[in-house]
């Protein structure tokens, strides 16, 4: 039994290794969003600070240790196998879910599931052993400490609208002090700033941080404690002095102040989230200790109320953890999909597409926000007016450069209040969310700024609501999920370990190291910089699209004469997430039309080559694009409108000429394909050939209707439906006629070498096609390669190709 237990420390030690990495990607946005928001130094430069912060830093969370051995349930009143099963379920539970939230770009709270999985493992547990003991359930808070439960939990939702008043408070002054032109101000109060910043920082760094320190004697701190006035003194003279020199030599003193920032974010991260990663671990490590030392007794029956006792981390687990911490930061990608999540939630930028989309709450919020605004507007002297209003003047970006997310002085705020705040809750050894701490923070500083106009509020607002219900979802799922771990743990008798364990373990090394995920669409997208990627853009989404929507007709087409509504609304619903795909692509006209360079979050520069004709183009395929995306989901919308009505579904000779219509689709959809992969003239001919032949396929449909109408006495609504239904698939067909020449014209202007006919041919099928009118196309008749090019009058399958 002993070696099977120490087996199984082992592996919750491997466990506490991934659980490092997976937290890390997901926490990094805590500390690393406010400086790659205001792009103070390269991304490369960003990480190396934070990093000598997180390794430092760990070192410092020996004090919070507790809360995984004692801080949720009572150790005495379990046994050493049920602790194991506690720690084991808290430890897979915990690596799952984090993966899935990073997976999903979102941050979440590490602090609040790591507390929930202790909780719900704990309740698991306590009814397992109730009910072998025969006791009654209402024993089960004797196995809880549900005080110190509530506390963290009411804690950690204050800090809510502590860090978000906070954030909202000091930004405003700031900005009054500073306004947005800082460049006159900083002259005078660069130095008193500086110092009075990195002696808060440094104050909340060493001193509160000192207490939680592994290798700090109560000397050390004693000594600490007894010159606190004259250490602060000195921290705030001589910062203020460097600040002022900096000034003077024309530095830029907020640089330093929000590296140093960082660097503190990330110290005050690690000695208050350490515990949620290798806390549990290490206090089964501790566990394991104490009964080799008791002599092995029975596991079964050797209660482990050892685990009361304070007791230090050892310096070794703390390094080894904070050195593991830095390496994610440097190789993970999840980090940076939530670092971009905060980053939007937060910017400056407006009037552009937004990452959250608008929803009932948040316009709700908005109109009550727009109210009050009104309301203290109207109160406000008018002196004041114009005093805040000349402070609140934005200055203009830098020649052509795209602005940064916010600036240094609001990501100075960011990271002084948010590691104030989290050292403050690390000396009271209260477990506190860096995760909501630095969101909400950066949230408040934000609508202080005025980040939160008319374009953007509703967004954002939003954004913040779907956050902080994903904070909510986190603690039911954590608690659920390690619940019914547990229960499979301890009703097998610790056999479902050699399953779960394995199974975990091999699914989070191949999710975050193995998995080789194909470059989609929207990475594309971002380095949209030139004509040539432009052209791999558009290439990549033009058949990706047409097979979503041709993918929507062919269910469209199922579900109709099934006359299923259910399923007709689940094809709507995905025709809906298409045309806002496309919608969303769409929007990366803006920025390209509007800066000629763009650095992007994560680099320091990166030029924009694209040309005004290229970025043309661009506009015009995915207008199109959007177009046909409207057109499927509008002829889907009547289709289920009609069947939800309980309309007659039509048969016969209607129902097989959408057949044969579906099967030309598919012989479209090779030639796009084709015309994707070399968009030669040859191809686009034979693209426009196969479109005339639809469109004249189209128009056969359309006078065959005025014969069934009178042969078969068919319904009003039911040649409505059928006509839009044509009249759809023509809108689709000919948009992507028309984005097959715009392709062309595109590659023979992203390749200068293309003869001197075809551009002659791309300027003139671009002034034609504009997108908001699509004509016949006139391109010479190409030969058919196919004498049986038409398709038979017989039906065929809808999902089979021709």
């Amino acid at each position: 039994m002993g070696s099977l237990l120490l087996l199984l420390v082992a592996a919750l030690l491997v466990f506490a290794a991934l659980d490092l990495f997976v937290g890390v990607s997901n926490d990094a946005c805590n500390f690393l969003n406010s400086a790659v928001g205001a792009r103070v130094a390269p991304f490369g430069v960003i990480v190396l600070v934070a990093s000598a912060g997180v390794l430092i830093g760990a070192t410092s969370s020996s004090g919070m240790m507790e809360i995984a051995r004692s801080g949720m349930f009572r150790p005495e009143k379990f046994s050493l196998l049920e602790i194991m099963a506690i720690f084991s379920a808290v430890m897979i539970a915990d690596v799952l879910l984090l993966n899935i939230f990073n997976s999903l770009g979102l941050p979440t709270s590490t602090t609040v599931s790591i507390i929930f999985e202790l909780l719900g493992a704990a309740v698991c547990a306590g009814l397992f052993s109730i009910a072998r003991s025969g006791l009654g359930y209402d024993e089960l808070g004797d196995y809880l400490k549900l005080g110190r439960t509530a506390t963290i939990v009411s804690g950690i939702l204050l800090s809510v609208v502590i860090a978000f008043t906070a954030g909202m408070c000091v930004q405003f002054f700031c900005r009054l002090l500073f306004s947005f032109r800082f460049e006159r101000s900083v002259k005078y109060l660069g130095g008193i700033f500086c110092g009075l910043s990195m002696s808060c920082i440094a104050y909340f760094m060493f001193i509160k941080g000192a207490h939680g320190a592994s290798f700090m004697t109560k000397e050390n701190l004693d000594w600490i404690d007894s010159h606190m006035h004259e250490i602060l003194w000195g921290f705030f003279i001589v910062f203020a002095v460097i600040g002022q020199a900096m000034v003077w030599l024309r530095r830029d003193v907020f640089k330093l102040i929000v590296l140093s920032g960082t660097f503190a974010l990330a110290f005050a991260f690690a000695g208050n989230d350490l515990v949620n990663f290798v806390g549990v671990p290490l206090a089964a490590l501790d566990g394991y200790h104490i009964w080799e030392g008791e002599g092995f007794a029975d596991p079964a029956l050797f209660m482990l109320d050892g685990l009361n006792q304070s007791d230090r981390a050892a310096t070794f687990w703390l390094l080894l953890s904070g050195l593991i911490m830095c390496l994610t930061l440097f190789v993970s990608k999840k980090a940076r999909q939530v670092v971009q999540t905060t980053v939007n939630l937060s910017s400056s930028s407006s009037g552009q597409h937004e990452q959250f989309g608008a929803t009932r709450a948040g316009r709700m919020i908005t109109r009550f926000g727009l109210a009050v605004s009104r309301a203290v507007y109207t109160g406000t002297p008018s002196a004041c007016k114009r005093l805040i209003g000349s402070r609140y003047t934005e200055a203009e970006p830098a020649g052509d450069r795209a602005p940064v997310a916010f600036d240094v002085v609001r990501a100075s705020v960011n990271l002084v209040v948010a590691s104030a705040l989290i050292s403050m809750a690390t000396s009271m050894k209260l477990p506190l969310s860096t995760t909501y701490v630095t969101f909400m923070v950066a949230m408040g500083t934000s609508f202080a700024d005025g980040a939160w106009d008319r374009e953007s509020a509703v967004y954002r607002i939003s954004g913040v609501l779907t956050v902080i219900a994903g904070w909510f979802v986190t603690g039911f799922c954590a608690f659920m999920m390690a619940f019914l771990v547990c229960a499979l743990i301890m009703w097998t008798h610790g056999a479902a370990l050699f399953v779960l364990i394995p199974l975990v373990l091999g699914l989070i090394v191949w999710s975050n190291f193995l998995r080789k995920q194909p470059e989609n669409l929207a990475q594309i997208m971002q380095r949209a910089r030139s004509d040539s990627e432009i052209l791999k853009a558009v290439t990549k989404a033009v058949p990706a699209y047409f097979d979503q929507e041709l993918d929507c007709i062919r269910r469209t087409y199922t579900d109709f004469f099934s006359d299923d509504e259910r399923a007709l609304k689940r094809t709507l619903h995905k025709a809906s997430n298409i045309e806002e795909a496309v919608s969303e692509n769409r929007s990366a006209y803006y920025d390209m039309s509007l800066y000629g360079e763009d650095e992007g979050i994560f680099s320091q520069s990166k030029p924009n080559t694209a040309t005004v004709d290229g970025k043309f183009f661009f506009y015009q395929v995915f207008t199109n694009m959007n177009e046909a995306a409207s057109s499927v989901r509008g002829f889907l919308t009547m289709a289920l409108e009609h069947v939800a009505n309980r309309h007659a579904i039509f048969k016969g000779e209607l129902q097989q000429s959408l057949s044969d219509l579906i099967l030309r689709l598919d012989r479209i959809r090779t030639a796009l394909h084709t015309l994707s992969e070399d968009p030669q003239e040859a191809n686009v001919q034979e693209l426009m050939h196969k479109t005339r032949k639809f469109n004249s396929a189209i128009d056969r449909c359309q006078k065959e209707l005025v014969s069934v109408i009178a042969q078969s006495r068919l319904p009003m609504h039911a040649s409505e439906i059928y006509l839009h239904w044509l009249s759809g698939m023509r809108d689709v067909v000919n948009r992507y006629g028309s984005i097959g020449m715009q392709v062309h014209a595109l590659k023979n202007l992203a390749e200068p070498a293309a003869p001197a006919a075809a551009e002659a041919e791309a300027s003139g099928e671009k002034a034609q096609q504009s997108g908001e009118e699509i004509r016949p196309v006139v391109l010479p008749e190409a030969p058919s390669a196919d004498p049986a090019a038409e398709v038979p009058s017989q039906a065929g399958n809808p999902s089979q190709g021709a």
